[in-house]
């Protein structure tokens, strides 16, 4: 009985990231959203010292809009709390990052193996096929990864209402 008084978004069985979105436009089922994009930076105890920090908070504000459908109307300004499965999150990431490795390791390897076929030097025939390797493994995997969160369509958990301003009377 616990979960009875739940809403049906926390009955999903698959985990979700989740985010907040502001509705920018609503067209016949379906919200445009807009999301802004955090840096991971700024959450330690020495984002006051580091550099990489300020780079973060002097480049890093950036938006993404996309749709979701909506079985409600919706109007321009509605905070929504979207989600997207964790694992479209997780296999992006492990394509993007891992690729690239594998890359790495089999194209220096196959360089190593020419190297010592035709006599030439095989620390410079490794690193070089290794780059290349490495380089073209990561585009594979980000053209991949992009395709995968095309195709997973985020979905609204919540519609938290229109946006409050505050502002203070001088």
């Amino acid at each position: 009985m616990q979960n009875a008084n739940k809403p049906d978004s926390q009955k999903l069985t698959k985990p979700l990231l989740e985010e907040l979105a502001k509705v920018i436009e609503y067209q016949a089922g379906w919200a445009v959203v807009e999301v802004e994009l955090k840096s991971a930076c700024n959450h330690c105890s020495s984002n006051d010292n580091c550099g990489t920090s300020t780079i973060a908070k002097a480049f890093s504000v950036k938006t993404q809009r996309f749709s979701v459908a909506s079985d409600e109307v919706l109007h321009p300004g509605d905070m929504l709390k979207v989600g997207l499965p964790e694992s479209v999150i997780i296999q992006a990431a492990a394509l993007v990052y891992l690729l690239p490795l594998l890359g790495l390791f089999l194209v220096g390897g196959l360089g190593l193996f020419l190297a010592q076929l035709i006599g030439i030097d095989e620390n410079l025939s490794s690193m070089l096929f290794g780059v290349v390797g490495a380089y073209a493994f990561w585009r594979l995997g980000k053209n991949v990864a992009t395709r995968l969160e095309q195709d997973a369509q985020p979905i609204i958990i919540q519609n938290l209402g229109q946006q409050v301003e505050l502002s203070v009377k001088k």
